[in-house]
This record gives structure tokens, C-alpha cells and sequence, in this order.
């Protein structure tokens, strides 16, 4: 399933600024960043699960919010994009 996630998080301190690059990272791991707080991410429920676990324990609640979009089956239809391409295709075949 296509996930959409967006993040805020508190940055005024040491500890918000280790936050998010905590909270990218573990993004990362499961999808690609499209914009600097956002991340697409094609993955099963059970890793959906994981990530969010992963999150849930390395933000401060009282600070931070994050968003977890379901996008569905046909989330290509429902995305619409304006300017600068900056991502790839992450469901078609990747050469290396």
C-alpha cells in the first residue's frame, strides 16, 4: 500500500533537531523523500506497523506531529504534481 507521511518537529532545541533526523532516517529505511518533511512509501501493513512504532517512540507528543496518509490501490491517480520532479517512480523497475 502507498503511504504518504509529513512531519513537524520541533527544532529549538538539541533534542528536537536529533528528532527529526531520527524521524527521516526511519523513513528513509521504508520509502523515499519527495519533499524535505514528506516521504512516499510503498510498503506491506506489517511494516507499515513497524514504521510507525519506530516513530511513535522517537517523537515527543507534546511537540511533534506527524501524518499518515493511506493513499489506496490507485494512489498515482490522486497525485498530482506542479514544478521541479524530484522523485522516481518507486513502483517500476529500478536499474543499477
Amino acid at each position: 500500500m502507498m503511504i504518504l507521511i509529513t512531519y513537524d518537529v520541533e527544532t529549538v532545541t538539541g533534542h528536537g533537531q536529533k528528532r527529526l533526523r531520527q524521524v527521516a532516517k526511519a523513513c528513509i529505511n521504508y520509502g523515499q523523500r519527495v519533499q524535505n518533511s514528506v516521504f512516499e512509501c510503498v510498503i506491506d501493513e506489517a511494516h507499515f506497523t513497524t514504521l510507525k512504532h519506530q516513530i511513535e517512540y522517537i517523537i515527543d507528543e507534546n511537540a511533534d506531529s506527524v501524518r499518515f496518509y493511506l493513499m489506496g490501490k490507485n494512489w498515482a491517480r490522486k497525485v498530482i504534481q506542479i514544478g521541479k520532479k524530484t522523485s522516481y517512480n518507486i513502483e517500476s523497475e529500478l536499474i543499477i
